[in-house]
């Protein structure tokens, strides 16, 4: 565990690289990355779905009946962005930002210090589900984009279930709606060019489900996943970021970079037409690419699915 959109690590969504997530790093992964490179760029990225999760946390924060929040435990918090907007918007609580990179985790403590949170935040480096039983108790358990990452998702969900405080909520961030940046026909190639991306991040999806260690396949019926666990399904909603033309150099500068990552991740099952799309969409110089086009934008939505213990 430890996306990517950016939530995310809480980002993003399935993979893609996924359109907009932050890769999720396990323990036999981490080297892999050059986490003080990364760091800017998922923050950046939250920081764009930032809304989006402001306003999840707040319609939890008014939910009726629900208990004073004391400790949150944001479950693969990368860099810290919403950790600490759930801090802005639980100002009673102590939140504990979790996740398997310590250099993810010193990006999220400055910043907490940095946004005047820092007396109530805390980092806990683990790596889930084998440091379950280090979390300690919480009365809101965020998990954004992190529990597809985890091969027993049932497990994990029942260790939040057994971290819960009574009347305590899990808010599970899974699903929502795939990333689109551009017109279905953008003047080049075949139109259609995100579907057929979807198709072929679906399929990664799928065979990075199965790979993971001890992996289980789960229907994705969240709230009879809940009801497994012993937790109360309490709520579902989506939220969205739509970030429509022109884009601001910071949306086009995420956009170029998700087209990036999946140029790279992709190129080799994709069919040549495609391919070279992409790289005139890439290419700085062309004035049909990224960096140029007025057409791009930004609409996607998350899903939150919210569950209680009694």
């Amino acid at each position: 565990m430890s996306d990517h959109a950016g939530h995310g690590h809480h980002e993003q969504s399935h993979a893609q690289p996924h359109p907009g997530p932050r890769p999720h790093a396990h323990a036999h992964d981490t080297k892999d990355f050059d986490w003080d490179a990364m760091g800017p760029r998922l923050e950046r990225e939250a920081e764009l779905s930032a809304p989006q999760y402001e306003e999840a946390a707040r319609w939890i924060a008014s939910l009726p009946d629900a208990p004073t929040v004391r400790r949150v435990l944001d479950i693969g918090s990368g860099p810290g962005v919403v950790a600490c907007l759930l801090a802005e918007v639980f100002p009673e609580a102590e939140v504990v930002a979790v996740d398997a990179t310590p250099a993810l985790l010193e990006r999220a403590a400055a910043r907490a210090r940095r946004l005047g949170v820092g007396e109530r935040f805390r980092t806990l480096e683990a790596e889930l589900p084998h440091d379950i039983s280090r979390l300690g108790e919480a009365d809101l358990i965020w998990a954004g984009n992190s529990l597809h990452h985890m091969g027993d998702q049932r497990a994990v969900l029942a260790g939040f279930a057994g971290a819960l405080r009574p009347g305590g909520t899990v808010a599970l961030v899974e699903g929502g709606l795939p990333v689109r940046r551009l017109p279905r026909d953008i003047g080049m190639g075949r139109p259609g060019l995100e579907a057929r991306l979807d198709a072929v991040s679906t399929e990664w999806f799928q065979r990075m489900r199965v790979e993971l260690p001890d992996a289980k396949h789960e229907t994705e019926d969240w709230n009879a996943l809940f009801g497994a666990v012993g937790l109360t399904p309490n709520g579902t909603r989506s939220f969205l970021l739509d970030l429509p033309a022109p884009l601001s150099a910071q949306a086009r500068e995420y956009i170029v970079d998700t087209f990036t990552r999946v140029r790279e991740a992709f190129g080799d099952r994709l069919d040549a037409d495609d391919v070279a799309v992409l790289d005139r969409l890439l290419d700085p110089q062309d004035p049909a690419g990224l960096h140029h086009r007025s057409d791009a934008y930004l609409l996607t939505a998350r899903t939150v699915q919210l569950a209680r213990r009694g």
